[in-house]
């Protein structure tokens, strides 16, 4: 049986972020769920660098159907989970459905990706002490306040945890986190 992975987002998250990792592990023959405060269009966002910006600019992105809403999510059901980035994080940590979707993950130690400042909601539900974590490096401080030891890397790889800084690593982002879903939940 093919293994389902979940993908955990909302309103403003990051389009490459949300749709790099649902396409590239579709691919792989997973079957791949995205899922959000409800079942509705969901309206991503794009962030780039411009000259003169002392940040990043958002510009509108993709849209795309949420499958099911928090509420809905049996985590059982799960082999892996995706967390991507993007404004998305800073309000979804606040939803109290969620955070049990993502404690059950993490109390069962299934392979969690997360990109960007998905880290908030990982942080959100104290997942991160003594864990090694990179994450767009604007928020280091918030991932040392987590607890978590804080790497700026391409990717960093944290038992079942695999982390990275924005889209410019999905390929190595990716690349690791399917080398821990080749073992922990091979598709079949």
């Amino acid at each position: 049986m093919t293994a389902n992975i979940l993908i955990v987002t909302g309103d403003a998250a990051e389009s490459l972020e949300v749709l790099y990792p649902y396409q590239r592990l579709r691919e792989e023959g997973y079957n791949v769920h995205l899922a959000a405060p409800s079942r509705k269009t969901l309206r991503f966002v794009i962030h780039d660098f411009e000259d003169g910006f002392d940040t990043y600019t958002e510009k509108p992105g993709y849209t795309w159907p949420a499958d099911l809403a928090f509420s809905e999510i049996d985590p059982g059901q799960y082999a892996a989970l995706v967390i991507p980035g993007g404004r998305a994080p800073e309000y979804l940590r606040n939803d109290p459905e969620l955070r049990k979707v993502l404690k059950a993950f993490f109390d069962a130690d299934k392979p969690v990706a997360q990109i960007c400042h998905g880290p908030l909601l990982t942080a959100a539900i104290g997942a991160l002490s003594g864990r090694r974590v990179t994450c767009y490096p604007a928020l280091e401080m918030d991932m040392q306040s987590a607890g978590a030891e804080y790497q700026d890397a391409e990717v960093v790889v944290d038992g079942t945890l695999v982390s990275s800084r924005a889209w410019p690593d999905h390929s190595s982002w990716m690349r690791e986190f399917l080398t821990v879903l080749r073992t922990k939940a091979p598709v079949t």
